[in-house]
């Protein structure tokens, strides 16, 4: 059976990113390489990883499109679940996130709200949908 164990993005600074994570959203470092190449937030069942992008070029020798925070995000996000999405924006751009989109309730009711974290990658925080 397969299973879907862990989200890796590629990033400037592993220590920082994981300090940004921590600090924003309450995560706990799950593990960390020797060298600060590599590492893991324990987030729940899904880990959230980030390696180097020195790492990352050993590993893709034909390269990647590099997230950059002064053009528009990938298309992709990381979603995060919280019952108070204002405060949780807050807490995000204290630790140094980017605000995109303030909260807002969507039709169906769940208050949605978009930051990117410091290395540009898109996160939408957002209440859950039970």
């Amino acid at each position: 059976m397969n299973k879907f164990s862990y989200t890796i993005f590629y990033v400037q600074n592993v220590e920082k990113t994981l300090e940004f994570y921590e600090n924003a959203f309450g995560f706990t470092r799950k593990f960390m390489a020797p060298g600060n190449e590599y590492g893991e937030l324990d987030t729940g069942i899904t880990t959230l990883s980030f390696a180097s992008i020195t790492q990352a070029n050993s590993n893709l020798k034909n390269g990647f499109l590099q997230s950059d925070p002064n053009q528009k995000p990938f298309a992709v996000e990381i979603g995060i679940t919280t019952e108070d999405v204002p405060g949780a924006v807050a807490k995000a751009v204290n630790a140094g996130a980017s605000i995109l989109e303030e909260p807002a309730t969507k039709p169906w009711g769940q208050v949605v709200a978009y930051v990117r974290d410091p290395e540009g990658f898109l996160i939408e925080i957002c209440t859950p949908m039970d």
